[in-house]
């Protein structure tokens, strides 16, 4: 949606066309994630001309600054214009950054093949037409559009603005789809081409040579080029030579890392060129390169699989998908033809995905009905895609925001200003000296050199790419190595449920059938089941497929099956006994068992509507041999299967049954069929709505399975609650087995209260309202309690069989509970629904909140005031869509929170992608679902990763502040120097920036992360109290100490001060000598201060390299100061101090040992000691607290949530009632 921002709602409709016209400024994508504010412009010669002029006077630095600032362009150069007559445009996004981009002109031969195709014109006027000929001239095949970040936006010459080229992914009908694509002409496929562009996902790999322009226009390696500029006019020769090569060989590292990260983004996201079938319509097919398809060409999937090139709604035949490329879900998915009772609705590649093949996913192998194709309606191409829209997440990435980087930037600035003070004070001293001016200048901008350090960048990147390469070795890939920064700030970590927390493979607990409308005995061993509906609805209704002899498909369908000792067949060339239609066929492994006389017992699976997480459920159409007529068997949710049931055939304890199972974490699928009519046959089978036949359904029962967790979760959810880092379940799966598994993984402790949030939308009856309600144990944990204190003590078992759901050998407990469940029925309501009653008084410690994805859209629509709150107290977000799950970390990350996401990609891909840090369980290398991919199977690669960020997140904070420290070490030493007319040398600065400074920076991130998370988390911004004051109290004690050194030189009786100097090239003065030889130490000093181990990271100590590094330097400034050689001072161009006591060079060690010492105490015993804490937290209490503690410190003000009352949005008050608690959503208000 585009919206104009400048139009009136007062102006008549006739005028509406003039007053677009004028326009200059509209935005693109309105509300959406992607809205931009377009602004157009034209040339402005006269502004040309001064721009030239500019260009000139400044010797072109004008044109490096719009390098940065692209925007200045349309400032300098051009004038705004009305959108119609734009020939450039500048878009901002809403984070602020800019970017000029040319408005170009595609020729169609024919316009009516792009104007029929997306419902609008896209023609517009000639390029040479006056302002007014837009207006009448609507014939012209001229269409104005500009790329933006691999997206095309056209001029609609209709509605004058510019809007996104559309595709048939939106505004399309799915009976159009069906009725009008029945192939392109090559000539239309050609005009639809230069419109759309080709098919295509290309990461372009640019040159060295460009790369390296690219990196040396970086603000940064201009900074270098100055200094190196500068430091040559200074005669500086050696210094000068040693940083350029320094920064050539960064430089070429750079490029080889941006290169290598480019082509393996290329060849992971590429594929190979190919060509495919297109239908030209009557049947004909030609083969094309796939880079030619566009939107409506038709195409034949190739009966041995391809990868896709492009987004595809099927339309005829079956495929088999593996789409681990785009969700990390490597298990096959079944994809079906999009049906015609869905023709009424608008087609929608996240609606109907069911339907659609994605690009860049592998279709493994089709099916289709005798010698016809499988076909596919082409609706999006190139980065228009699902792959293409990944893709560019990863070229175009969302800025982090993350505070450190601002803090840093900031920093520098008052780097910068620190400069300026010292330039101010050198200009003042050598004008007394009557230097020459030349010199003084480039003394004052050497000054601007070592306060802000042109290394500063790369040194705060050190810990990150540490932590990437020791990520990597633990089998964590990351893609967006900036990200792992926030793994050390995460202080909320959502989990998925099924495949994260819990197994992938369920195990079969057993069936419980239904006859009569009551449940009868639970059946354990599955072959036992006698012939009858339930047996064949557990054969057939499933999307299951062999793949080169192997049966494959969704994981619980494989358990489901292959339980029953049961064969499946894929079609073969007898296909006469299911009236010429090639189904699936399912029949028992041991024939004699169910063969009678005459005909064998087979079924055909003759239509399949596969599962949908939106509708919970799916279906399958069955002929038995030998039967006259077909069946329709449906297996889901519960709750949605027993919906669709005739009520006369659930039986009347369904819910409290279902809740004793689900609360113990049980998995519980309901099953459900009906017999359709004699006269349905295939063909009216093929294209019945799914509506029309799921529905009236007979109740079978229900199928039972165990989901235990993984060993690893507990013990990782423990690390997390003791690290205080929240812990959140999202999950597509009920409430009731949701909250279970929250209580035993640990997220929800013993004693804690959950609360149910079950919003209800408004309806004729009330307005939409919010019941409150405890999830309460089911009566049936009482009953088992009863049975075993008074039955079973005796029998020495063990107290773990009080769970006899979650036994392998406990048919007669189960009976027994059933028993004591229909017994108790007639004792009262209570009783009968299987709850107990409440004590409200006795709440636990604290409270949880678990709502469902109905009640959390309710919430979002109707009680807006109340998300923030539910976001914060919330553990259990169950039957959540995917979109749901994406909205909740976002409605987290607006409370403050750092997010963390783990899932196993299949439903999570939008939250892992939102998230902070989104870690994807995958045994895939690296996949676009996520920045983080883990090949570790369960969910200790979090601890593992939040283990890394705070490492590294540690390590930029030092390395910051080691940069800083040398900064104002050298620019102290620099100020006492200049003061007298002195200076260091070529080579002491060359020791100190490069064998020093270097070494340290590089060496000190490669230590390790610690062994545990702790409760204490790393700071987040460089701008935090104890940090300044660390920096603050260094700096001091660097003066103090290099004044003291100074003082105590011109206390010797040998000193005599040196001459001033003109040239300012005094190198080799005591002064000099002196601080050289004293601020060495100080460099190794604080870089050990800030080299902090524990809690975040491993002792100094384990750090070998950094540890021998510290050792040898320590040792090569002492012999420089106690052993000077004669050649070495010569080389240095020190004075000659080997002539002097060792009396005066132990004391000139004292100063170093004592600064050593001092800096020491001040860092660890005076920073970081508890004294200063409560002086930290009443000025940290003072600046604006994280939303979500804002939210956490009302609700613990205040009587919430408001348990057994309901809250109403007109009033937005509660009003107290008698509620019977229920975990189900139809609770009732009594």
């Amino acid at each position: 949606m585009n919206h104009l921002t400048d139009s009136t709602a007062s102006v008549s409709l006739s005028n509406m066309a003039n007053t677009r016209l004028l326009l200059t400024k509209m935005m693109l994508n309105d509300g959406g994630e992607e809205e931009l504010v377009l602004r157009s412009y034209e040339k402005d010669r006269l502004k040309t001309v001064i721009f030239f002029l500019l260009v000139v006077l400044t010797l072109g630095l004008v044109l490096l600054v719009i390098y940065w600032k692209p925007e200045l362009e349309c400032y300098l150069k051009k004038r705004r214009c009305a959108l119609y007559k734009a020939e450039v445009v500048m878009i901002k996004d809403h984070y602020g950054h800019a970017s000029v981009i040319k408005v170009d002109y595609i020729f169609l031969d024919d316009v009516s093949t792009a104007e029929g195709y997306n419902r609008h014109d896209y023609h517009d006027a000639p390029v040479d037409v006056d302002d007014t000929t837009v207006l009448v001239q609507r014939d012209s095949p001229a269409i104005r559009y500009f790329d933006y970040q691999k997206i095309r936006y056209i001029w609609d010459s209709k509605q004058y603005i510019f809007k996104r080229l559309e595709d048939l992914s939106s505004g399309t009908r799915c009976a159009t789809i069906h009725d009008e694509f029945q192939g392109l002409s090559a000539s239309t496929q050609a005009q639809r081409r230069r419109l759309h562009g080709p098919n295509s996902i290309v990461i372009e790999v640019k040159s060295y040579w460009r790369l390296f322009i690219e990196e040396v226009l970086n603000p940064f390696y201009i900074f270098q080029v100055c200094s190196i500029i500068l430091w040559g006019f200074d005669e500086y020769y050696y210094y000068a030579g040693c940083i350029f090569f320094i920064s050539l060989i960064s430089i070429s590292v750079s490029l080889y890392e941006t290169k290598r990260q480019s082509r393996t983004l290329r060849d992971m996201v590429g594929s190979l060129e190919s060509n495919i079938s297109v239908c030209r319509g009557e049947q004909e097919f030609e083969e094309i390169p796939n880079q030619d398809l566009v939107p409506g060409d038709v195409i034949a999937i190739p009966p041995h699989g391809c990868v896709m090139m492009c987004d595809a709604v099927l339309v005829a035949g079956t495929c088999i998908v593996n789409e681990s490329m785009l969700t990390g879900e490597s298990v096959p998915v079944t994809k079906t033809p999009l049906s015609h009772q869905e023709d009424e609705e608008m087609y929608s590649p996240e609606n109907h995905k069911r339907h659609t093949l994605f690009a860049g996913t592998h279709v493994v192998q089709t099916r289709y009905y005798g010698q016809a194709k499988v076909l596919a309606v082409v609706v999006r191409t190139g980065f228009n895609t699902a792959k293409g829209e990944l893709v560019r997440a990863i070229l175009y990435p969302k800025p982090l925001g993350f505070k450190f980087y601002q803090d840093a930037m900031r920093f520098i600035l008052f780097l910068a200003v620190v400069a300026s003070l010292g330039m101010t004070y050198s200009i003042i001293i050598e004008t007394r000296m009557g230097a020459y001016p030349e010199k003084i200048v480039l003394r004052v901008l050497d000054i601007i050199t070592i306060v802000v350090p042109p290394a500063l960048p790369a040194a705060m990147t050190v810990g990150t790419v540490y932590a990437q390469n020791r990520l990597k070795k633990a089998g964590i890939f990351c893609i967006s190595p900036p990200r792992i920064n926030f793994c050390g700030r995460i202080n909320t970590f959502c989990f998925d449920k099924t495949g994260t927390l819990t197994e992938d493979g369920l195990d079969m607990w057993g069936v419980v059938p239904v006859q009569n409308q009551c449940f009868q005995e639970p059946v354990r061993r599955l072959s036992e089941l006698p012939r009858g509906q339930i047996l064949v609805s557990m054969a057939t209704c499933h999307s299951l497929t062999l793949i080169d002899g192997e049966l494959m498909g969704d994981p619980l369908d494989l358990i489901m099956f292959n339980s029953l000792n049961w064969t499946l067949e894929e079609p073969g060339q007898d296909t006469t006994k299911y009236d010429t239609l090639m189904p699936t066929i399912v029949k028992p492994s041991d024939k004699g068992s169910f063969m009678s006389d005459e005909v064998p017992f087979e079924v055909g699976i003759v239509r399949q509507f596969t599962f949908s997480s939106s509708m919970q459920r799916m279906s399958v159409i069955t002929r038995t041999l030998g039967h006259n007529h077909m069946e329709i068997y449906s297996k889901g949710a519960p709750e949605k299967i027993a919906s669709l049931c005739n009520p006369d055939t659930v039986p009347e304890n369904f819910q409290a049954l279902l809740h004793s199972y689900t609360v113990q974490g049980l998995r519980v699928i309901a099953l459900a069929y009906r017999p359709l009519e004699a006269k349905v046959n295939w063909h009216q089978v093929q294209r019945i709505s799914r509506d029309k036949v799921e529905c009236d359904l007979t109740f079978l029962g229900l199928l039972v399975m165990q989901n235990q967790l993984k060993p690893e979760t507990t013990p990782v959810i423990r690390t997390l609650l003791e690290a205080k880092i929240r812990t959140v379940m999202v999950t597509g799966d009920m409430i009731q087995t949701a909250v279970s598994v929250a209580r035993n993984c640990g997220m929800v402790q013993p004693r804690d209260k959950v609360v149910i949030v079950n919003a209800h939308p408004p309806d004729k009856q009330q307005t939409a309202r919010i019941e409150w309600e405890y999830a309460e144990l089911p009566t049936d944990v009482d009953i088992i309690s009863e049975q075993e204190t008074d039955g079973e003590s005796d029998t020495g078992q063990d107290s773990n069989a009080s769970s006899p759901l979650l036994s392998r050998g406990s048919e007669s407990r189960m009976s027994t509970i059933k028993l004591k469940l229909l017994k108790r029925d007639g004792d009262g309501q209570a009783w009968k629904q299987g709850y107990r009653t409440v004590n409200i008084a006795d709440e636990g410690p604290r409270h949880h909140l678990a709502i469902t994805g109905k009640s959390f859209a309710v919430v979002t629509s109707h009680f807006p005031e109340m998300l923030d709150k539910i976001c914060t107290k919330g553990t259990v977000f169950a039957r959540m869509s995917p979109e749901q799950k994406c909205q909740l970390i976002q409605n987290l990350q607006k409370l403050d929170n750092i997010v963390g996401m783990c899932g196993d990609g299949a439903n999570d891909c939008e939250a892992l992608k939102a998230a902070h840090a989104g870690i994807s369980l995958s045994e895939a290398e690296a996949s676009v679902a996520a920045p983080f991919t883990s090949r570790i199977s369960n969910i200790e690669c979090v601890v593992t990763a939040m283990r890394e960020g705070r490492a590294a997140l540690v390590t930029s904070f030092g390395c910051f502040k080691y940069m800083a420290l040398y900064s104002f070490i050298q620019f102290v030493s620099i100020l006492i120097l200049y003061t007298f007319g002195a200076n260091l040398s070529d080579f002491e600065f060359l020791y100190i920036d490069l064998v020093i400074t270097t070494t340290v920076a590089v060496l000190m991130g490669y230590t390790g992360p610690y062994h545990k998370l702790v409760r204490k988390k790393p700071p987040g911004s460089l701008v935090k109290v104890s940090n300044l004051l660390s920096i603050i109290v260094q700096v001091l004690l660097v003066g103090v100490m290099q004044v003291a050194a100074y003082l105590y030189l011109r206390s010797q009786s040998w000193y005599v001060e040196a001459p001033p100097n003109k040239d300012l090239e005094n190198v080799k003065s005591w002064e000099s000598t002196v601080i050289f030889l004293v601020s060495s130490y100080m460099y190794i000093s604080v870089a050990f201060c800030f080299s902090k181990g524990p809690p975040f990271r491993k002792p100094i100590y384990t750090n070998y390299p950094f540890l021998i590094a510290m050792i040898l330097l320590f040792g090569f400034s002492t012999f420089l100061l106690l052993l000077p050689l004669p050649e070495i001072e010569h080389f240095l161009e020190t004075k000659e101090l080997h002539e002097k006591s060792i009396t005066f060079r132990l004391y000139l060690f004292g100063f170093a040992i004592g600064f050593a010492i001092i800096s020491s105490f001040l860092e660890y015993m005076i920073v970081d000691s508890s004294m200063l804490k409560p002086c930290y937290k009443a000025i940290k209490n003072r600046r604006p607290q994280n939303r979500y503690k804002v939210v956490e410190n009302e609700i613990k003000n205040s009587d919430w949530p408001p348990v057994g009352q309901v809250t109403f949005p007109t009033t937005n008050v509660v009003l107290v009632s008698d509620i019977h608690v229920d975990m189900n959503s139809q609770s009732a208000i009594h």
